[in-house]
């Protein structure tokens, strides 16, 4: 829902200030936060499959709309219901090095965990690469908006995570499963995901305002922006399919959107690069 409607009626009133868009917007943010069960103490993700209450890592991406619907429409309890979940992901969808797992599925009775699992991951063990841009996306942005300290402790937690990984490729654009072993250099077998690139070079911009030493936030989403402007990932004019950033991948077992353009690669790009000329003036 926040893909869907903050990231386009929401810089749509952003940009225009046209307010037209503000019913939709405050209607979307009612139907999210009617999704939050305070028995786990998250909102549920997917209505279909085996699962009983899965919340999915991405659903931290839902978060900035309730924060800043709370603020818009006056409503406390579309912040409430976003320190929640981040509160409830933190503590469930988390290893100890930080690695986030994509799906928790939980009991909706009594809220207890039922599995730890992927959907679009290598392994239930594994880290899908997307999956870790949400994660470090969502605690930079959730500490911005909340002022928690938790949530900023995590999001440096799981960058420290991203950045010091032995098996990130030298140009720090991720293969799309940081657990793909020994298949580096082989595209066909490990293909790159620049999509979570993306993510993370507008998440590091973002975390670099939040502390002192910022710095090391700056100069690693440079490095992967450098990257992702190259001829290597930022398609010709024309080519593509019109799309900018070329080899991302979407869910490589289920042999969907493999070492192609995404339009969230895209979207995540350009935020950076927003980000990035508004610090370097």
């Amino acid at each position: 829902v926040g893909f869907m409607l903050y990231c386009s009626y929401g810089n749509a009133y952003r940009i225009t200030g046209e307010k037209t868009y503000l019913p939709v917007l405050n209607d979307g943010a009612k139907n999210l936060a009617a999704r939050f069960s305070p028995k786990v103490g998250a909102i549920r993700s997917w209505d279909f499959g085996h699962w009983q209450y899965p919340v999915i890592i991405d659903n931290m991406m839902n978060l900035e709309y309730l924060y800043w619907a709370g603020k818009q429409f006056n409503e406390p309890n579309f912040s409430k219901v976003a320190n929640a979940h981040a509160t409830t992901t933190l503590k469930n969808h988390f290893r100890k090095d930080y690695s986030s797992y994509h799906v928790i599925d939980y009991n909706p009775e009594n809220g207890n965990v039922v599995r730890k699992a992927t959907h679009q991951g290598l392994t239930d063990e594994s880290s899908w690469a997307r999956g870790q841009a949400w994660g470090l996306y969502g605690y930079t942005m959730c500490y911005a908006n909340s002022k928690d300290n938790k949530f900023l402790v995590q999001a440096e937690n799981i960058a420290k995570f991203i950045m010091n990984h032995p098996k990130t490729p030298k140009d720090k654009i991720p293969v799309w499963d940081y657990d793909v072993h020994n298949a580096l250099e082989t595209a066909e077998r490990a293909p790159r995901d620049a999509s979570a690139a993306a993510v993370i070079a507008s998440a590091l911009l973002d975390l670099s305002t939040q502390v002192k030493d910022g710095k090391k936030y700056f100069d690693y989403a440079e490095d992967i922006l450098e990257s992702l402007s190259s001829d290597a990932y930022l398609a010709k004019p024309g080519e593509n399919g019109l799309f900018l950033l070329k080899h991302s991948t979407g869910a490589m077992l289920y042999n969907s959107e493999i070492d192609t353009p995404l339009d969230y690669a895209d979207y995540y790009y350009l935020e950076a690069l927003k980000r990035y000329k508004e610090l370097k003036r």
